[in-house]
C-alpha cells in the first residue's frame, strides 16, 4: 500500500521540509497557493526519489479542498499522514488597531479551515491502517502585538487539541507539537533584522519531528 502524507502549506518554510523529509517513504499531496513554490517543491521531491501530487489551492476554500479530499479516496482510498502547516501571520499591530480584513484572513486561515479540513481529512486517516495528524504550535497567543496571529494560531491549536483527546481511543492519532524557531518567511515578518544564523535548519527540524511520532 502506497503511503500517503497531505500536507497544507507545502511550498515553502516547514511544510516544504517535511515534503521532502517523507519524500523517500510516502508520496506527497502538497497544498499551498502558490503554483511556483510547489512546482519547485516537486523538483526536489522528484530530486530526493519521491514522487508528488500539487494541489496549488487555497484552504479556506472548502469545495476545492473537499475536491481534493475526495480525490484522494477515489485514488489511494486513505491517507497516512497530514502535516498542518498552513497558516496566515497577520501583520504585527496593538490590539486596537487589528484591521478587520487582517483579522477575517487569519480567523479563515488559522481556525475555521483547521476545523473544516479536520472533518474533510479524518475519514481518510481512519481508512490508514495507522492514520495520524500533526500540527505545529507556535505559542504566540497574549503576546503583544501578536493579536490576530496569537489568537488565531491559538485557536487553531485547541481545536487540535481537542480533536487528540477525542480520538485518543479510536484514532487517528493527533499530535501537538512544537518546532524549534527556524529561519522561515513568516518568522521574518514577526522578527526582521534577527540573526538567523542561530536558528534551527528547517530540514533537520522537519526530521527531529517525525522521529517523535
Amino acid at each position: 500500500m502506497t503511503q500517503i502524507a497531505l500536507i497544507t502549506g507545502a511550498s515553502r518554510g516547514l511544510g516544504a521540509a517535511l515534503a521532502l523529509a517523507l519524500a523517500p517513504t510516502h508520496h506527497i499531496v502538497a497544498v499551498a497557493r502558490t503554483t511556483g513554490a510547489l512546482e519547485e517543491l516537486d523538483d526536489r521531491v522528484r530530486a530526493a526519489g519521491g514522487q508528488a501530487t500539487l494541489a496549488p489551492m487555497d484552504v479556506t476554500n472548502a469545495d476545492a479542498m473537499a475536491h481534493l479530499c475526495r480525490g484522494i479516496h477515489d485514488r489511494w482510498g486513505h491517507a497516512d499522514l497530514w502535516c498542518h502547516t498552513a497558516v496566515h501571520a497577520a501583520p504585527l499591530t496593538p490590539a486596537a488597531h487589528v484591521q478587520p480584513k487582517d483579522w477575517d484572513r487569519s480567523l479563515a486561515v488559522n481556525a475555521t479551515a483547521t476545523a473544516t479540513l479536520i472533518r474533510m481529512v479524518e475519514p481518510l486517516l481512519l481508512a490508514a491502517p495507522a492514520g495520524r495528524a500533526m500540527f505545529f504550535d507556535d505559542p504566540r497567543a497574549g503576546a503583544k502585538f501578536f493579536g490576530s496571529y496569537g489568537a488565531t494560531k491559538a485557536a487553531q491549536i485547541a481545536l487540535a487539541r481537542s480533536w487528540a483527546a477525542e480520538t485518543e481511543n479510536t484514532g487517528p492519532a493527533v499530535s501537538v507539537l512544537e518546532p524549534s524557531p527556524m529561519p522561515t518567511a513568516t518568522r521574518a515578518r514577526f522578527f526582521p533584522g534577527e540573526d538567523r544564523a542561530s536558528l534551527a535548519d528547517p530540514g533537520a527540524e522537519a526530521r527531529r519531528l517525525l522521529s517523535g511520532v
